[in-house]
């Protein structure tokens, strides 16, 4: 009966002409680290997000943004353009003045205006009088342009200083445990409560704020995968448990807004699986660029920042800059599981920018082959672990790699039922959300899919 119900709501969602922009409610899930794979898998107990797809329309996948991790490939959904261009290289840089890793992942010392370069399609949504809202979103903290947020940050203290202070009010009297945020962050499973917490607030700013975006992170399918890999039972489970707190959005925005929602569930990246390390900064002391004293270092011309299945190799000695990268470019080639060693004259290929532009990106990038994902950890002899390691997930490789690829399903007002779109990729969300919502989004690497909107 509910199925019934589902497919008869969907009909009757998809013939309803589209409302004027002012009226148009569109909902965007993220689900972290959900692989396009998983759609035709039929291990995958996934209904929600599979009718979606049926009574709407689908892409085999999307190609990510390179890094593939969650701060840089968010913000490409969000804007439209490459890492190059948006200003969040990685989920975190080299810092070579202060000689230090700076983190972007979780939002802990950046605003969104300082970070972000160009405008995402929350702001142009605002500046068009639309209002605006976001759940948890990635790079998103203090978002002048967001009418309802809650960040994506770890600390209560930080959590709460950057939420909308009404809504806060609002969960208190709705029972929505917001002050809960940092003991779940820090909780082995807390991303299952995390993720009821972000939908709960989700369902609720829907219900009574019907803002016009609205954009949700779900968090704990990256969790499990990273600790279990690719299509593992356990992350079987966590398909599962996110089609539901996918169902859970979409039952409240077609229940209050019906005939005006229309539905987006996408992801920022896929998984691959790995048994063996790869430690770059082994590599680098036997090279003699970094010098160690025991466990502490005593110098170093270059240093090794892990992106997950990639690594960001910065040069700290200028001097002798060039002669060092042709030294290391030729070595990496030769270090077991690596894929691809990237130089600054194919950055522009992979959407990244060159050093002497931003001085926070690194001068050369690996990424690994699957099977492999790469460690920062200096400890050891072995630059790659043997085999027969733990099965565990990762990503931030080349995007190109098959299960790396993105989902994207998109559903109701404006979407034409059963369309399918292929070469997709991830600069092409936020141009096909624009058109949709009657915005004009220039200036963007990707373009709107109008072979999937209603004319």
């Amino acid at each position: 009966m509910c199925a019934v119900i589902f497919a008869l709501n969907a009909d009757a969602q998809v013939k309803q002409p589209l409302a004027p922009a002012s009226e148009r409610i569109v909902v965007i899930i993220s689900v972290d680290g959900l692989s396009a794979c998983y759609l035709d898998d039929p291990k995958a107990d996934i209904p929600t997000i599979r009718r979606l797809a049926l009574e709407g329309a689908r892409a085999d996948g999307m190609k990510c943004a390179m890094p593939s991790v969650t701060w840089p490939t968010h913000t490409t959904l969000a804007t439209g353009v490459h890492p190059g261009k948006h200003g969040v290289i990685g989920n975190s840089y080299w810092d070579r003045e202060e000689g230090k890793s700076v983190a972007f992942i979780p939002d802990p010392l950046f605003d969104k205006d300082e970070i972000v370069k160009v405008p995402t399609i929350y702001d142009l949504a605002s500046r068009a009088g639309l209002k605006t809202a976001a759940i948890c979103w990635p790079a998103s903290r203090n978002a002048k342009t967001l009418d309802w947020t809650v960040p994506d940050i770890f600390p209560n203290d930080l959590f709460q200083k950057y939420s909308t202070p009404s809504l806060l009010a609002e969960f208190r009297e709705e029972n929505i445990p917001f002050d809960m945020q940092e003991t779940w962050c820090k909780a082995p499973v807390g991303g299952v409560a995390r993720d009821w917490m972000y939908s709960r607030m989700a369902c609720h700013v829907i219900r009574k704020h019907r803002p016009n975006l609205l954009m949700l992170h779900l968090v704990e399918s990256d969790h499990v995968q990273h600790a279990y890999g690719l299509q593992s039972p356990e992350a079987y489970w966590v398909c599962s448990h996110s089609d539901d707190r996918i169902r859970d959005v979409w039952e409240a925005a077609t229940a209050a807004l019906p005939g005006r929602v229309t539905f987006f569930v996408v992801s920022d990246h896929g998984f691959m699986s790995y048994t063996r390390e790869i430690k770059p900064n082994i590599k680098l002391k036997q090279s003699g660029l970094i010098k160690m004293n025991g466990t502490k270092i005593v110098s170093r011309q270059v240093t090794a920042l892990g992106q997950g299945g990639s690594t960001f190799i910065y040069v700290l000695d200028k001097e002798h800059r060039s002669e060092i990268l042709a030294k290391l470019a030729a070595e990496f080639r030769d270090v077991e599981g690596v894929d691809l060693v990237i130089e600054e004259k194919d950055f522009a290929k992979f959407g990244m920018i060159t050093a002497d532009k931003d001085p926070r990106m690194a001068d050369l990038v690996l990424s690994a082959k699957p099977g492999f994902s790469f460690s920062d950890n200096m400890t050891g002899d072995a630059v790659v672990t043997p085999p027969g390691g733990p099965v565990r997930g990762s990503h931030g490789c080349d995007p190109a790699q098959p299960t790396l690829r993105s989902m994207f399903v998109a559903w109701g007002a404006g979407i034409k039922a059963g369309s399918r779109v292929t070469g997709m990729n991830s600069t092409d969300m936020a141009p096909t959300v624009a058109r949709l919502m009657g915005l004009d989004m220039a200036d963007v690497d990707g373009k709107a899919r109008d072979e999937i909107l209603v004319k």
